[in-house]
């Protein structure tokens, strides 16, 4: 590969150790969602390929694997709004967005769980600022093309959410929270009653 004078060329070493640490988060995420947020560190490592001491090298605890795997998927969750926005009317996108929101919710509990208990106080990332810019642009979006009543705010749709996540979280069976998930779209789309004067 031909370079140009100050363009920085990954070494090897580099490109080796950034590799092995995308393996060490994708076999957590699997690892977690298997076996839940006290899943075996060994166990991870065997499934990314690498020995105990990579995973160390990169993820010094737990809590740093944790904090890569939530962070990961809060990415993932956000740039589904972007691809949705770009893809579906405002109405619809809200729609699969909140789908989407609330299939996060459920699953990463235990690690919201395990991060905020472990003594260490809250994540090192800011879910609930990126999770509400994410609703924010589903949101203002459909509101700005009349579809969604317009005293909504993002901070509602991640309550109500939540709250519907937090309710059913001992259900196996889906269907009860995507009901919850049904009326809360329908009263996003009714007009606000009128404030009374008395």
């Amino acid at each position: 590969m031909t370079t140009g004078p100050g363009q920085d060329v990954p070494s090897p070493r580099r490109t080796d150790a950034r590799l092995n640490r995308e393996r060490l988060v994708a076999a957590a995420h699997e690892e977690f969602t298997e076996a839940g947020p006290d899943a075996s560190l060994n166990a991870i490592a065997r499934r990314a390929g690498v020995g105990p001491g990579t995973l160390y090298r990169h993820f010094p605890n737990r809590r740093a694997l944790l904090t890569a795997v939530l962070a990961d998927r809060i990415r993932t969750l956000c740039e589904r709004a972007e691809a949705f926005s770009a893809t579906y009317g405002p109405d619809e996108a809200l729609a699969r967005w909140l789908d989407a929101f609330l299939a996060h919710a459920r699953a990463n509990q235990g690690i919201g769980g395990a991060l905020l208990i472990d003594g260490a106080g809250e994540p090192d990332i800011d879910c609930h600022r990126l999770i509400l810019e994410a609703a924010d642009q589903v949101l203002v979006r459909a509101q700005r093309e009349g579809a969604v009543r317009p005293d909504l705010t993002a901070e509602d749709l991640i309550r109500l959410v939540t709250g519907i996540a937090l309710a059913t979280a001992r259900d196996i069976d889906e269907e009860p929270a995507r009901r919850l998930l049904r009326l809360v779209r329908d009263a996003a789309h009714a007009r606000p009653r009128p404030v009374s004067e008395d």
